[in-house]
């Protein structure tokens, strides 16, 4: 089988789905949400990311491994030229404190499971499994299946995690295989939505009601950004699309937070989050009362 790239392999999580579970990290996203935490995961290529507060100050040693003299340290911290680096990965295997690291490693599906299978008496313990998330997971769409028919063969529960925006075949690929899905709602007004993610919203739209038509268990989830997507209307908009679909009863609610800002600076790309906060206790208590009487099961995420 051709290998995938991924970014993370992340034990012990109990935020993305049900039970104790591991979750494995796709490189590569169509959407640019000004939100987003795990910005190394948006490129569908590897990326060096440099941790300034894990560098020594006085060593050199990474600037002694770059062959092309793509780094520079004028002060404590080394700097990155990007138009330089090759991404060859020397400085990283060179930083005695990992204060550079490649993020985005190809791998087979072989090695995937294997680490997944190190964790299977957690997940038989607590009714947990895989997570399989990103980045957009739907954006490799062969690897994945590979890996959700891998977990099927031997028994451990699957969830991914999406956006929704990818090709419809993509998801009819995968949508067979996989035991849950965990699919973002993020604005329902579709300019508005191709304005701040970078996308519009009408794949992702049919996407889920094409889901919802072929059957697996669905909890949406709504990144709630205060000021963007927290209001009446929007909220009025999505429960009403929803109810549309029948199937999809389960809602998980996921305030702003802004634990990826370093992750920005790391990579040397722009954060466009500003002054973005998280809803009131006030405005999510609002929300999830509104929800559920539509009759929509609601849980408060993180």
């Amino acid at each position: 089988m051709s290998k995938g790239l991924i970014f993370d392999i992340k034990r012990y999580s109990i935020n993305d789905g049900p039970g104790i579970r591991t979750t494995v990290f796709l490189k590569g996203c169509p959407l640019r949400c000004p939100w987003c935490h795990n910005p190394e995961g948006q490129s569908f290529l590897p990326e060096i990311m440099v941790r300034p507060s894990r560098c020594l100050a006085g060593c050199t040693e990474c600037l002694a491994a770059c062959g092309p003299g793509a780094l520079a340290k004028p002060g404590e911290a080394p700097i990155l030229d990007k138009s330089a680096c090759t991404k060859c990965g020397r400085c990283a295997d060179t930083c005695p404190t990992r204060a550079i690291e490649v993020v985005g490693r190809a791998v087979r599906a072989a090695e995937v499971i294997a680490e997944v299978e190190k964790d299977r008496i957690f997940y038989e313990e607590s009714g947990g499994g895989v997570t399989f998330s990103g980045g957009e997971p739907l954006g490799q769409p062969d690897f994945l299946g590979g890996l959700l028919d891998d977990c099927r063969a031997r028994g451990i529960h699957t969830a991914v995690d999406t956006c929704g925006y990818a090709p419809p075949e993509a998801l009819a690929e995968v949508a067979d295989r996989a035991d849950l899905f965990l699919f973002d709602l993020k604005i329902m007004d579709n300019k508005k939505h191709d304005d701040i993610v970078g996308q519009p919203n009408g794949v992702i739209l049919e996407n889920l009601k094409q889901l919802a038509h072929l059957g697996p268990r669905i909890v949406v989830r709504l990144p709630l950004v205060a000021g963007v997507n927290d209001d009446e209307v929007n909220i009025r908009e999505t429960a009403e699309f929803l109810r549309t679909l029948g199937a999809v009863r389960e809602i998980s609610l996921l305030p702003y937070h802004s634990l990826g800002r370093d992750k920005y600076r790391g990579l040397r790309k722009e954060n466009r989050a500003g002054e973005l906060a998280a809803p009131t206790a006030e405005t999510l208590g609002r929300i999830k009362k509104d929800l559920e009487a539509r009759g929509f099961r609601v849980s408060l995420g993180e």
